[in-house]
């Protein structure tokens, strides 16, 4: 398996052309790999909840993703400090990134 594409600047993972925010980067290990187990049982508690179809269990669970998420720094306020906007979700052909992704 090779390495997910990374933007020049590290902020964003690219998959399949469109850009994700990747994980603060001044996170504290410590830290980061308790919000990495908490995402993942979060999203195994969701799974579960959708197979029993326990739609409170979903919604706590999509919870939990959330706020793992956010503690990671892969959603809510951005983690750099230029002011540059959030690209999330967006296709890197249709942002500041597409002549970098066009070289490729």
């Amino acid at each position: 398996m090779t390495d997910p594409l990374v933007t020049p600047d590290g902020r964003y993972l690219v998959v399949r052309g469109r850009l994700w925010r990747r994980t603060d980067p001044a996170l504290p290990e410590e830290r980061r790999s308790e919000l990495v187990h908490e995402l993942m049982d979060a999203r195994r508690a969701k799974k579960t909840a959708l197979a029993a179809d326990d739609h409170a269990g979903v919604e706590a669970a999509k919870a939990r993703v959330d706020a793992a998420k956010t503690g990671l720094g892969e959603r809510g306020p951005v983690w750099w400090s230029d002011d540059a906007p959030d690209e999330t979700r967006r296709m890197a052909e249709n942002t500041r990134y597409a002549e970098w992704f066009a070289s490729l």
